[in-house]
């Protein structure tokens, strides 16, 4: 993987859908981040948790989408997107943004998976 590609895999689990991130979130690649979470939402599946452990670096694109994506899910009963395995050099970018209380951030994917129970 070069330091401009980036992938997202998918899982669809019984209480939510994991979405989990891999490389750089920029103007470049924000497409195909965005895709990703329209094709679960458009599925109607509205409780995501995003696995952010492997995201290097995520620009206003990335940070765009994440605030969207929540705003859609939101509107839906019971419907969030929740951050799990957030690295230190993005949880600073989400503070920096003054996003942090936007989101529920968990320490690992089990955390944030279960927290849809």
């Amino acid at each position: 993987m070069t330091p401009t590609d980036f992938e997202v895999k998918q899982q669809e689990l019984e209480n939510c859908d994991l979405l989990i991130l891999n490389g750089r979130v920029d103007g470049n690649t924000a497409p195909t981040f965005e895709l990703a979470i329209r094709k679960a939402q458009d599925k109607g599946h509205f409780k995501l948790v995003l696995n952010m452990a492997a995201v290097s670096y995520m620009s206003s694109a990335g940070l765009r989408i994440l605030i969207s994506s929540s705003r859609e899910a939101r509107k839906h009963r019971g419907g969030d997107v929740r951050l799990a395995a957030v690295s230190e050099r993005i949880a600073e970018v989400l503070d920096l943004a003054g996003l942090t209380p936007l989101f529920q951030i968990y320490d690992t994917e089990s955390e944030a998976i279960a927290s849809f129970a």
